[in-house]
């Protein structure tokens, strides 16, 4: 019945931190778009064929989760470069990496993991796909 993801929401406390860590550190595209009722000017950031809406606590949109909380979430993203380039950009960007490289299993194979934490202290896991034969 489920085919893939197509949008999660992300709670901040901190909207400049969360734009700055998503678009700069890991090169995602802002996106600002108008929905909801009323309609309102909203921001999300765009990767390949998904996006995160941004929420920002104590002005969520409706309808939102029970209980909207930054830094609950636990994120892995499929890097579009190898794992090399991922660290470089974290060290260029002075991001800390709080695990990694380690091996994982991913949804589909094994997956080599960075680890480290947005602004708001959810856990953010970069990887890349394993070729089969290793």
């Amino acid at each position: 019945m489920i085919d893939h993801l197509d949008h999660l929401v992300l709670t901040s406390t901190n909207e400049t931190a969360c734009v700055d860590f998503y678009c700069r550190v890991l090169g995602m595209q802002l996106e600002r778009f108008v929905g909801g009722m009323p309609p309102v000017e909203r921001l999300a950031f765009k990767f390949g064929n998904q996006k995160i809406n941004l929420h920002i606590k104590g002005r969520e949109f409706e309808p939102k989760a029970h209980t909207p909380v930054p830094g609950a979430l636990d994120l892995c993203f499929i890097a579009s470069v190898p794992l090399e380039q991922v660290l470089q950009r974290l060290a260029a960007a002075a991001w800390p990496i709080i695990e990694g490289p380690v091996l994982r299993t991913g949804a589909t194979r094994k997956i080599r993991s960075v680890y480290v934490r947005d602004p708001d202290l959810n856990l953010i896991e970069i990887s890349e796909l394993v070729p089969a034969s290793d």
